[in-house]
């Protein structure tokens, strides 16, 4: 992985996006610090969907269920069954 500097970076930008693309990921430094990366979309796809839980660990989980909105128990009120009448 290339490690360019943010003034380079800016410098450079169409070289900096070519090698990403052609080379793989390639790190931005600021002051000699790392501070971020630039990959392809392809790969921050990839990286994005292996991150996602799947339905059976969601449904396995001890914890929550992510933003799953359970509503409270008894504070819901049930609407009376349609009475279907012949005409």
């Amino acid at each position: 992985m290339n490690r360019w500097s943010v003034q380079d970076a800016k410098a450079r930008f169409n070289d900096l996006l070519e090698t990403c693309l052609r080379g793989g990921p390639q790190m931005l430094t600021t002051d000699g610090t790392e501070t971020a990366v630039l990959v392809s979309i392809d790969e921050w796809r990839r990286l994005h969907e292996w991150t996602r839980p799947t339905l059976k660990e969601l449904l396995l989980a001890e914890g929550a269920r992510g933003n799953i909105p359970i509503p409270k128990r008894g504070r819901l009120e049930r609407r009376q069954p349609h009475v279907w009448t012949r005409r």
